[in-house]
């Protein structure tokens, strides 16, 4: 009778392990989401920028049309897309080359860069770009946290049992990653 009271305990004890381990993923899976979403909040307002910028400096050069269509091109596909973090980086990437490039081609046009309108929208750049790298820092922290937590024992048993995959990290290009300082020193 003893032990058949230690082996209901144990076993008790095991399946309460189980499920609060399997709703700390739950909880962790909705922090990603959430995460996700305030970063793809930030990306958006970045995106609202662009043709803004491109009417700026279209005022001014243009010439550099295939410069503009690729950004607005980039920026189209950035607004459509509904994938993975690891395949929307990619597109982040190809949409701020564009930017880059938009702005390279503003350096070379002295009453564009003091232009009024034009530095209300560069610092508009800057504000967001900050803001979405910290989003991407606070997403990517989460899906740490939570790797870690499904490659670690003995939280891995549940996320086995239960199919939890790794969650997907928002990877940037080094050239995405200085677009912030590029972007105030321009």
């Amino acid at each position: 009778m003893t032990a058949l009271i230690i082996a209901a305990g144990v076993i008790g004890s095991v399946v309460v392990a189980f499920v609060v381990s399997y709703n700390r993923f739950v909880d962790e899976r909705q922090t990603i989401t959430n995460s996700w979403s305030n970063l793809d909040t930030e990306l958006h307002r970045r995106y609202d920028l662009i043709p803004n910028l491109v009417d700026a400096v279209r005022g001014c050069a243009a010439h550099e049309r295939a410069t503009f269509d690729a950004t607005m091109r980039a920026r189209a596909g950035a607004l459509t897309a509904k994938s993975s973090p690891a395949d929307r980086s990619g597109i982040e990437n190809q949409l701020v080359a564009g930017l880059r490039r938009l702005l390279a081609i503003s350096e070379a046009y002295p009453d564009l860069r003091t232009s009024g309108h034009f530095l209300d929208l560069r610092r508009q750049l800057v504000t967001t770009e900050s803001r979405i790298q910290a989003a991407r820092r606070a997403f990517n922290g989460n899906v740490r946290a939570y790797n870690r937590r499904v490659e670690s024992i003995p939280s891995n048993l549940v996320a086995t049992t239960m199919r939890l995959p790794p969650a997907e990290y928002f990877e940037v290009d080094t050239l995405v990653r200085s677009t912030v300082a590029a972007v105030a020193h321009f």
